[in-house]
């Protein structure tokens, strides 16, 4: 009993007691209070990280499928560049096809152009073709004059045309003449052979040269008779 006493004579009372146990109260309601409170935030944060979650699962479904579409379009990428080179590939095929057509066209016409120079040369040394044959193309192949404003020809040329074409209607040409103008006529030929006067032209120049070569024959067999 002695001991109670010493206890609340030291804690001042009865009153001492109910105040500390008042506090003892008030201070409990008020951790308790906090407690809640931190619960309170706590459930608040769990709420923003499940939100925050939610939000990386989204952009990772959105990083997903931006992945898919990089996907396509890199697949759509190797398509088109498989197109390419496959076009690539054709385009060379056709220009290689282009070059052979080309050199076989080539050949052709030179083949051509080889055949008629040496029938006609022959026709005429031989006296198939008369001189007066000759007057039968001339004036169509002067037509080709026209396009003396168009290239390859250079204006030297188309002036040594003309004047051989002149001088082959008024007297008769040289071996070495006719030969200038059947070279330029083969040239008319190969840069203007879609017009049919480059043909004829062709034509007169090699009766030209059929003409120099046959009368060349007929002086050597004159001095020939003569000697």
């Amino acid at each position: 009993m002695e001991d109670i006493l010493s206890i609340l004579s030291a804690i001042g009372g009865i009153g001492g007691l109910a105040t500390v146990l008042y506090l003892s109260y008030w201070l409990g309601g008020k951790f308790r209070e906090i407690d809640m409170r931190f619960k309170e935030i706590d459930m608040r944060f769990e709420e923003f990280s499940a939100r925050f979650r939610e939000v990386d699962r989204r952009f990772e479904e959105i990083n997903k499928r931006f992945n898919e579409v990089d996907k396509k379009f890199d697949a759509i990428d190797r398509r088109f560049d498989d197109v390419n080179r496959r076009i690539e590939g054709l385009e060379e095929r056709l220009s290689r096809l282009e070059e052979r057509v080309d050199r076989r066209l080539e050949r052709l016409a030179y083949a051509f152009i080889s055949y008629q120079e040496f029938l006609t040369g022959y026709f005429v040394s031989e006296g198939v073709l008369k001189p007066s044959a000759a007057s039968l193309v001339v004036t169509e192949a002067r037509n080709l004059m026209r396009l003396a404003v168009s290239n390859p020809f250079t204006k030297d040329e188309w002036k040594r045309l003309g004047d051989l074409l002149d001088k082959s209607e008024k007297e008769e040409l040289t071996l070495e003449e006719a030969q200038e103008l059947l070279n330029l006529a083969r040239k008319a030929v190969m840069e203007y052979g879609e017009y049919p006067e480059a043909w004829k032209l062709h034509m007169y120049a090699a009766i030209m040269v059929g003409l120099a070569y046959k009368r060349m024959k007929e002086r050597e067999k004159q001095q020939g008779e003569k000697s």
